[in-house]
């Protein structure tokens, strides 16, 4: 049953959500993103266990390896201008649309750099598209047209406050610019959350309960915290987070959503505090901006890519024994992270499906095979189980395995 300080926490980040949106926006994510993806998880749901052909429930797509930062730690091509075209993105959009699919994350690269997104966006009314951003580039008339689109929420990256920030994303007076794009969403009334990637440097920063209410202040709806992946071409291996911090880490956000003034996300342990690899279950899988179909974006190899006008995407993930492959791979070796746990086995498996380097910088096999094995999210046996009952009614229904993990 749900206490009273879950339940007053809960309504009044529902009211705050409420009142300081647009009706067009409240009305998009309840239908575009809650309704619909409430079907596609459930037809998701069916086929795997009805063992039908595959489709993700979710594409993730990078659009560009553009950026106007140069982030340490990132897989993204520092420099590299790969792109996808307009024509690709629409065909995987409408392909994914066919199989019941209508939410999209759209990364890059810094997204907003990439010139047909507005085009994409208003093509498909009936979908939700969550773009994954820097903001530094989030104007107030950016801010104004995700507006009057409706259907856009930005999940906006910081990463440190202002030293951390400068350090980590190799520019200047980055955090200050960063807020003016959120505080551009706040005043256009917009849906959007706020992400961090969580690393030794930026620990006892941003894994705080101020941080947690700062950015309710800012309007922000939601926090969504990831786990710091030494990848790319410099991956400052050193900043990989501890298996003790990556308990606490786990500790401090179930406590957290017992009473925080937002919704806090993480995609890395399913009701029970267990681990999950949502690529491991088939629930998502990524699209590069070279039109490679990959695993998941960090993994930057792959063996089938779309072809001009993204029409074949169906078929690719229905037939895809590669993709296939690394499923059950990935779950039969951990239910952490293989990239950070195992990346030599990892290697070894791509080695052996002759999987080709997708980036413009193509050093991916060098950086792979010089990886060091860190701490992963895995932490079998001292598992720490959801208390909130809205979110362990949420993980129970959304992350639970979908018998990736027998």
């Amino acid at each position: 049953m749900m206490t009273f300080r879950e339940f007053s926490a809960l309504s009044k980040t529902l009211a705050r959500i409420a009142w300081g949106t647009t009706p067009r926006a409240l009305w998009k994510i309840l239908y575009n993103f809650c309704w619909r993806n409430y079907r596609n998880m459930a037809d998701f749901e069916r086929r795997q266990a009805e063992g039908k052909p595959f489709f993700p429930a979710f594409v993730m797509i990078s659009v560009t390896e553009t950026c106007n930062l140069a982030c340490t730690g990132c897989w993204v091509s520092a420099g590299g201008r790969k792109q996808l075209s307009v024509e690709q993105i629409n065909g995987i959009i409408e392909q994914c649309k066919s199989q019941g699919s209508y939410f999209f994350g759209l990364l890059g690269g810094e997204p907003l750099m990439y010139k047909g997104l507005w085009e994409v966006i208003e093509r498909h009314p009936d979908c939700y598209f969550q773009i994954f951003t820097n903001a530094t580039m989030l104007t107030p008339e950016v801010a104004r047209r995700m507006r009057r689109l409706g259907n856009v929420t930005p999940l906006i990256s910081i990463e440190g406050l202002r030293e951390e920030s400068d350090a980590r994303r190799g520019r200047d007076n980055v955090y200050d610019r960063t807020l003016a794009g959120l505080r551009a969403c706040r005043r256009e009334k917009l849906i959007f959350g706020v992400a961090a990637s969580i690393g030794r440097s930026n620990y006892d920063e941003l894994l705080t309960r101020k941080h947690i209410e700062d950015m309710a202040r800012e309007g922000a709806a939601y926090l969504w915290y990831y786990i710091y992946r030494p990848v790319g071409k410099y991956p400052v291996t050193e900043n990989a987070l501890s298996r003790e911090q990556i308990r606490a880490m786990r500790e401090f956000l179930v406590e957290q959503r017992m009473d925080a003034p937002l919704f806090i996300i993480d995609t890395y342990w399913d009701d029970k505090g267990q681990a999950m690899c949502p690529a491991a279950t088939g629930m998502s899988h990524h699209i590069a901006p070279s039109g490679a179909v990959e695993f998941c974006p960090p993994l930057q190899m792959a063996c089938e890519m779309v072809n001009e006008d993204g029409s074949n995407i169906v078929e690719i993930f229905h037939s895809s024994e590669f993709l296939a492959a690394m499923r059950r791979m990935t779950a039969e070796t951990s239910r952490g992270c293989i990239l950070l746990e195992n990346p030599q086995k990892m290697l070894q498996m791509l080695e052996e499906w002759k999987a080709v380097d997708t980036t413009s910088r193509q050093s991916v096999r060098e950086e792979y095979a010089a990886m060091r094995v860190v701490a992963g999210h895995d932490m079998r046996g001292e598992e720490i189980p959801e208390r909130s009952v809205v979110y362990k009614m949420l993980k129970k229904r959304y992350f639970f395995g979908f018998g990736a993990y027998g």
